[in-house]
């Protein structure tokens, strides 16, 4: 048997013993109080950890690739001063043949045949120099991040191209019919519920089909690439995501309650059945603008981590980084708060007389289980009269729900409906000490 104590701070408040069925349970309720009131904290302080370690090696990837920069200018710049130095030696060369090729009026066809070879020999040489250079830049680190940045807007295109055919599949497979099936004279579906489902999907699509079109302009344009004003163009439109995102769960069940008529889920089998759709449910294409966002900030990423400090571009795309960062958290807390919220209200909703504290949107819930109540005696001697008494479960077994910042306790009647306690139905966490019984007996 499993017990852990929860005693108050003020007087008058008799101490809450508490049994768990076996001792992994145990330890997870203590694990569980022990996180609740900062486990938000930790949960930051992990994101800015993993932020900060992946700034860490872009720096060290940056300052390997500025060393690697600096020795190859140290090396062009000898060997621009060696070309230097054969240019004055050649030109002195041409001063001394000068007035020899001008007192011979008829020259020696022989030596007009020498000079046509040594001319093409310079030429030869010239050439073999300059493939030399081009090959050594090719080879280069400076090079080598160039191509790994152009790939990576071939890639972008390429994924937005993908994007924008599934969101043209969501609208044009499934928004229009059930927009025109709801309009019918036996509408399987009301607007109000079509509207609730799709939300601003159409609005979306026509967004990303401009930010496609101006991406295929910018590589026809080809090797001349400008994105960043691209996205300028893009940033102010995002916000559209917002009510999206905050939405979402709520679609995904209005769309459950729809699937309870049979008339609509034999009409939505029948969209799903498209090929257009390649066998993916109505749920997946409502899924995937909720990761348009990460995968823009994964690019930019990417993208910054080829792109030189002194790039025409960098500044800008930084820009729109931080925007697009700044945006993704604002939609994970609403999306947080919204599921938070909707989560304590079910849960009050479930108590019969209600629970006013449940209504506080700082409330966040971590867990719910049944543990049994231990009746208050001396700590450490249970007698076997007092367990004797609570041999039925029912008469120990309580619901509980922990939050934050409050611990609720709840009967079950016959009827299955939850009771707060009506002594100590409600504790406050900040009022409470747990203490964790080191003695085995």
């Amino acid at each position: 048997q499993h017990y852990f104590t929860v005693l108050f701070g003020h007087e008058g408040q008799k101490p809450l013993e508490l049994r768990c069925e076996d001792e992994a349970d145990g330890d997870e309720w203590v694990e569980a109080i022990h996180q609740a009131s900062y486990s938000d904290i930790l949960i930051e302080r992990e994101v800015l950890m993993q932020k900060y370690i992946h700034l860490v090696q872009i720096v060290e990837t940056e300052k390997i690739a500025a060393n690697q920069l600096r020795h190859q200018l140290e090396d062009q710049d000898t060997e621009i001063e060696r070309l230097k130095s054969e240019i004055i030696a050649l030109n002195k060369t041409k001063e001394r043949m000068r007035p020899y090729q001008g007192n011979q009026e008829d020259e020696d066809p022989d030596i007009k045949k020498i000079k046509k070879v040594q001319s093409f020999m310079r030429g030869w040489l010239c050439r073999r120099k300059w493939k030399t250079i081009v090959q050594d830049y090719i080879c280069s680190p400076h090079a080598e991040s160039m191509r790994k940045r152009n790939q990576i807007v071939f890639n972008m295109v390429e994924a937005e191209s993908e994007y924008v055919h599934q969101l043209y599949v969501l609208v044009n497979c499934f928004l229009r019919p059930l927009r025109m099936a709801a309009s019918s004279k036996k509408p399987p579906i009301s607007h109000d519920d079509v509207s609730s489902i799709f939300l601003n999907s159409e609005t979306i699509m026509f967004l990303h089909e401009i930010f496609h079109q101006g991406l295929k302009a910018r590589i026809a344009n080809w090797p001349t690439l400008i994105l960043a004003d691209l996205f300028d163009i893009l940033l102010p439109m995002l916000n559209i995501y917002q009510e999206f995102v905050r939405n979402h769960q709520y679609s995904l069940q209005v769309l459950a309650n729809c699937k309870q008529n049979r008339d609509f889920d034999k009409l939505l089998k029948q969209y799903e059945a498209n090929p257009a759709c390649e066998g993916r449910m109505l749920e997946t294409f409502l899924t995937y603008p909720m990761f348009q966002i990460p995968r823009y900030i994964i690019t930019l990423h990417e993208l910054l981590a080829h792109t030189p400090h002194e790039h025409v571009e960098r500044k800008s795309l930084e820009f729109a980084k931080s925007k697009l960062e700044e945006l993704s958290r604002v939609m994970h807390d609403e999306v947080s708060d919204t599921e938070n919220i909707r989560k304590n209200l079910a849960i009050e909703r479930t108590i019969v007389e209600g629970c006013d504290i449940l209504l506080d949107t700082s409330q966040t819930f971590i867990r719910q289980g049944s543990l049994i109540q231990v009746p208050s005696v001396e700590r450490g001697k249970l007698s076997k009269v007092r367990l004797g008494s609570l041999s039925l479960k029912k008469e120990g077994e309580r619901q509980c729900f922990l939050f934050t910042k409050h611990f609720l306790i709840c009967t079950r009647s016959s009827g299955g409906k939850l009771h707060l306690l009506k002594t100590g139905g409600v504790l406050s966490l900040i009022e409470c000490t747990l203490i964790e019984e080191t003695d085995a007996s």
